[in-house]
């Protein structure tokens, strides 16, 4: 049995501002780190709010350019929200999986299943007006910010794009991973002995799931102001996972 201590640190990089479309969010990263004398290093992994992304990416629209649809009436209708947002969450979904009075629960197009198909208007610009969308290709996002944090400081590190979901069967909502990159989203234990020698036969951890909720407990999801979260020594192996690794293939889900 292994001995000694094995711990993890968190920590929320200070001062990341207000974002706004086209702000350079690696550089505004690379100023924070700076701010906290922080170095990266290899293995360390940045877990990054999807808000501030989405921001940076200009993922905002006006509810009052947005024309609802018959199919977006009839469900406002049903569930009681605005039509011009039901008409957004369509526009970014493939199907309604659950639909009742205040609850509108669809598959995203990136194929994960969630509220108003991420939309949201919290924490946006303060306007009853605004909503935001989440990142068009969130993996790609967190390329984008991997490679240039690699260029800037020659660290080896993994990023993951964060959102706050719901969970069908039990309360409250988690952080999870929509973007990876530079690190496993799965991490498929099964060959592995247990503490007595028994092979793991199906365990297959959500790793980049449970480092986003790790990070959420520092970011927080209302006025915190802690978007950008820094985790060292979680000592994962260097494979490249894509947040697509963590869908459930259709075939494999028994609740549809």
């Amino acid at each position: 049995m292994e001995s000694g201590l094995v711990s993890f640190t968190a920590v929320a990089l200070p001062g990341i501002p207000i974002i706004q479309p086209g702000d350079d969010l690696a550089q505004i990263i690379l100023d924070a780190l700076a701010r906290a004398g922080i170095a990266l290093q290899n293995g360390d992994a940045l877990v990054i709010t999807s808000k501030i992304v989405s921001k940076a990416e200009g993922r905002f629209v006006d509810l009052r350019t947005v024309e609802p649809g018959e199919e977006a009436v009839r469900l406002a209708a049903e569930t009681r929200k605005d039509p011009r947002v039901v008409e957004l969450v369509l526009h970014e979904s493939r199907g309604i999986s659950r639909q009742a009075p205040g609850v509108l629960v669809t598959e995203n197009r990136l194929g994960f299943t969630s509220a108003n198909a991420g939309i949201d208007q919290s924490n946006v610009d303060g306007s009853e007006n605004s909503v935001l969308l989440l990142p068009l290709d969130p993996d790609a996002s967190a390329r984008a910010v991997r490679s240039r944090l690699l260029e800037a400081t020659g660290a080896q590190i993994g990023i993951i794009i964060s959102d706050s979901h719901g969970r069908p069967f039990r309360l409250g909502n988690v952080g999870v991973a929509i973007g990876v990159a530079g690190m496993p989203a799965l991490l498929d234990l099964r060959g592995q002995p247990d503490l007595f020698g028994r092979e793991l036969r199906i365990s297959v951890q959500g790793y980049a799931d449970e480092v986003a909720a790790a990070a959420n407990l520092l970011a927080g999801e209302g006025a915190e102001g802690r978007p950008v979260v820094l985790l060292r020594g979680l000592n994962f192996p260097p494979l490249d996972g894509s947040a697509s690794d963590l869908n459930r293939p259709p075939s494999l889900n028994l609740y549809r």
